[in-house]
Order: C-alpha cells, then structure tokens, then sequence
C-alpha cells in the first residue's frame, strides 16, 4: 500500500471517533453490524478486538448453503463458506468507512482465496452486506482504492449478500488472546496486529 495513501487515510481517521460514551451502557441503536472475510478468522478477530468502538468481534462462516457447518465442513474448502468475522460496533464511536479501511489495511485484498499459507475458498476476501446501505459503501472504497491505484494488483474482493452467519466453535473465539504463544500467532497474527497498532495508533482501544 503505498504511503502516501496511507498518511491521507489515517489523518481522516484521526477525526472520527471523537464522542465519548464513557460511564455509559452504549445504547442499542447505535449498535450495527458487519460481517467480513480476510483470510483466518482468528487474525481478523484480533485486530478488530483492539478497534476503539468495536464491542465485539465473532468468528463464524458465512456464504455456503448447508446448515449448521462445522469447522471439518467449511476447511475442505467445498462448502462455499468463507471464515468471517462479524463486527457488532458503535456507530457514534467509530463507523462503516473506518471499519473497512482497517479492512483494506490488514489483510491482502488482491490474492484470490488465499492469504499468505493459507488457501482455499473459505479465506476469500470478501464483504457480506446485510442491506444496500452496506454494499454501496463497500463498492465505493474499492472503487476509490482502484482509482488511487494503491495495490499493484487487482482487488479480488467480493460483494457478497449476508444470508446466514453461523458462529465458529467455542475454541475459535478469541483464538489470539488465549493462544498467543502458538507459533501461527507469533508468526502470522501478531505481525497484523503490529501493523494496525502502528497505523491506527490514535484509534485503539485504552488498556484497562
């Protein structure tokens, strides 16, 4: 990605995010939803873990047509589902543009269903809108990404509609945070997380 991009980027997102609901339930309508595949859902999860006015991020499959998928289902690569992430976030803390430029940043969005070592339809690049609000937001950063031609490649990511999301087994939430001395956190999550801290310092969650 090239740099000058990124200094524009993170200097519009050092605007946004500046309500503060501290002391304070978040209500339920600022809450909003998005579901989204980057490869191993365990690395996109940790970084949106860390996304000021992220509240939570769940690992799951989405894009297939059987019911109930497994893990053993959706890692044969047959199934048509994707690993995904869905991202419940405050809407008055951050919003849809900041959420898919962290996207844009952390993954690669130009390798056809593969990220790094790992291959296969279920690591797609994809975004999974739930209504057109979504999808048209999503089709207007790729098309300003294509326009400013940061990647040297084409962008590969799908527009795919959100019909079902099913949550990942137990042992997949919060894979990072319980795993951290695995070789694949070490090696392959925490250089993401690096990545995203150093880009959008302004943006993390504080440490409790």
């Amino acid at each position: 990605m090239k740099n000058l991009f990124l200094i524009g980027l993170l200097t519009t997102l050092s605007l946004l995010g500046q309500n503060n609901t501290t002391g304070k339930a978040t209500k339920q309508s600022n809450l909003e939803t998005i579901t989204l595949a980057g490869g191993c859902y365990w690395c996109v999860e940790a970084v949106y873990e860390n996304l000021n006015g992220v509240k939570s991020a769940v690992s799951g499959y989405a894009g297939g047509k059987i019911a109930n998928p497994t893990y053993e289902d959706v890692s044969t690569g047959r199934s048509g589902y994707a690993e995904v992430v869905q991202i419940t976030y405050d809407k008055t803390v951050t919003n849809l543009d900041e959420i898919f430029k962290v996207f844009f940043t952390v993954h690669d969005p130009t390798t056809l269903n593969r990220q790094g070592a790992d291959t296969g339809t279920q690591y797609r690049s994809s975004i999974f809108y739930k209504n057109q609000e979504q999808k048209v937001a999503a089709q207007a950063i790729i098309n300003a990404l294509k326009k400013a031609k940061v990647y040297d490649s084409p962008i590969v990511t799908t527009l795919e509609p959100l019909t079902k999301f099913y949550k990942a087994e137990a042992y997949h939430q919060n894979y990072y945070a319980n795993n951290k001395n695995q070789p694949y956190c070490q090696m392959v999550i925490q250089p993401k997380i690096e990545k995203f801290e150093k880009l959008f310092k302004n943006r993390l969650k504080k440490k409790i």
